[in-house]
């Protein structure tokens, strides 16, 4: 191939842009927000503080290795335990410690569940005003739905979909003084809505004496 052929099939292949022959400037990689830069810093320097804690820690133990081994568990105990708390708080909206598995349901703390008088109150005119309608099957089935969304927030986990009113009301997470209002009132829902029985007046009497009863023990609230 002489020279002049050569440099045709060379121009040839330059000007036929398959191949590239010049290249731009290189593109500069995109930076990094200074707010991300700061939650990385924040990041290294807790775990560098962690780290510098449990290295002390283990500074202070013998050399044996079961002490290492122990305080390992110890330190992922905790950390799991950190997560379950803030798990639930997320979950539920408030701080909750662990239960144990055999704890009664009838404990002070299972106190709690009873709601509070203002809603409670506000609940009860709800239904109230059903029932001046002669609406009675309504307002009793108003108290149970209240009842069961209350008992979901305070017992997350208690209330299932597959649930019926007789296990509600059966429940262990439901306080005792509770569960025979809760009863009454699931027995009363179920009549009206499964039996076709249409509820009377005494039977809103009692559903509504029932809820007042636990709800606002403090208060005849006729």
């Amino acid at each position: 191939m002489g020279d002049a052929t050569f440099r045709e099939a060379h121009r040839e292949l330059v000007n036929g842009g398959e191949v590239q022959f010049s290249f731009g400037p290189a593109t500069e990689p995109p930076t990094t927000p200074e707010w991300l830069r700061a939650v990385g810093r924040a990041i290294a320097d807790a775990l560098e503080t962690i780290g510098t804690a449990i290295m002390w820690l283990f500074s202070w133990l013998p050399e044996a290795p079961y002490a290492r081994v122990l305080l390992a568990v110890l330190l992922a105990a905790l950390a799991i335990l950190a997560v379950w708390i803030v798990a639930a708080r997320i979950r539920s909206g408030a701080w909750r410690w662990p239960r144990r598995a055999g704890r009664d349901a009838g404990t002070e703390d299972d106190e709690g569940w009873i709601p509070a008088e203002e809603p409670a109150r506000a609940w009860l005119n709800e239904a109230d005003r059903l029932a001046a309608d002669g609406r009675y099957g309504e307002a009793v089935h108003r108290l149970l739905l209240r009842s069961v969304e209350d008992m979901a927030r305070w017992r997350p986990g208690a209330v299932r979909p597959s649930s019926t009113s007789r296990d509600l009301a059966g429940a262990p997470a439901l306080p005792p003084a509770a569960r025979g209002a809760f009863a009454q009132i699931a027995g009363l829902v179920e009549r009206s809505l499964f039996g076709g029985r249409a509820l009377s007046l005494s039977d809103w009497s009692r559903a509504r004496d029932a809820y007042a009863g636990f709800a606002l023990p403090s208060d005849d609230a006729r």
